[in-house]
């Protein structure tokens, strides 16, 4: 059975927020398995970390997997250490992110996140020779090179994932953009990327959307929408299929995945659903398409 998780929150959300929005994760979503831990930037983790255990603890009891994920990007001494503790722990499971994780973690079992990009049979060959026991493919892959993947992972089994709602992550810098846009400095930045919960909208001279800062990420302006081509994914052998986190109501997010898959809810209708909850976001695929990836390709041109 396909199935549903949750991505870590990319945010930098409040720990109140945070508390508030994996109770619910807990009680009330349809997803299999729940990722947490800061992944964007070393900065945050003092303002949740203390509360991982409790959420950990709620989570499980409420039949979810829960998987740890470390920082896509190490450059400092404290976030190598922060990331070989991560390393260290035997459970819940950990979710590597960066090559310092992956030498922490030796040869020891661990899943290989989205920004360690796995992009070719190969490299996913090398990576289960490290350990690893599962890969989430990045955002940016056309739907053959995912089958392909999916493929060679199933030869290996492992675990594949696709993330399929979302923005996607284009880039992580080491400088602070957000911090810079407000006139202040990375190491001096008083957290202003709060602000944002969906990220700081950037917009072309022309007025026009294009993307997402978060701190040191640069995201996607549109959500990801692969809603229609999960049952592809599906098809092609992909295990696990991604929600990233937004400030929309991912319980609903995940419950018209969930419907769908189990077959309660046709895909048109589905379809439709997600982009209502959505709001004013527009749902892209064009990266799955193997077009522009802000594009829509409309459902009568997916042959």
């Amino acid at each position: 059975m396909t199935k549903l998780t949750l991505g870590p929150i990319a945010y930098h959300w409040s720990a109140e927020t945070r508390r508030d929005f994996y109770a619910r994760i807990a009680d009330e979503a349809p997803v299999d398995e729940v990722y947490l831990g800061e992944v964007i930037c070393s900065k945050r983790a003092p303002f949740h970390e203390s509360d991982l255990p409790e959420t950990i603890e709620r989570l499980e009891r409420a039949g979810k997997t829960v998987i740890v994920s470390t920082l896509a990007e190490v450059m400092l001494t404290r976030e190598r250490k922060a990331t070989a503790d991560l390393a260290a722990m035997e459970t819940p499971e950990i979710e590597v992110n960066n090559a310092a994780g992956l030498f922490a973690r030796g040869a020891r079992p661990h899943r290989i996140g989205p920004f360690m990009n796995a992009y070719n049979e190969v490299t996913i060959a090398w990576m289960a020779a490290q350990g690893a026991t599962h890969v989430c493919l990045p955002a940016e892959m056309p739907g053959p090179a995912i089958a392909v993947a999916a493929r060679a992972a199933f030869d290996l089994g492992i675990g594949v994932e696709v993330q399929v709602s979302g923005r996607a992550s284009l880039a992580v810098s080491a400088r602070c953009y957000h911090a810079r846009a407000h006139g202040r400095t990375k190491d001096n930045c008083q957290f202003v990327c709060e602000k944002d919960a969906d990220g700081m909208p950037l917009r072309t001279r022309d007025d026009a959307p294009i993307l997402r800062v978060n701190g040191i990420q640069t995201q996607s302006e549109s959500y990801l929408g692969l809603l229609p081509e999960t049952p592809r994914l599906v098809a092609d052998g992909v295990t696990h299929l991604r929600l990233m986190p937004q400030d929309v109501d991912m319980v609903a997010v995940a419950g018209v995945f969930r419907d769908m898959l189990d077959g309660g809810l046709p895909v048109e209708q589905a379809d439709h659903r997600l982009s209502l909850l959505s709001g004013a976001m527009t749902l892209s695929n064009g990266f799955y398409h193997g077009a522009a990836g802000y594009r829509r390709i409309a459902m009568a041109a997916r042959t």
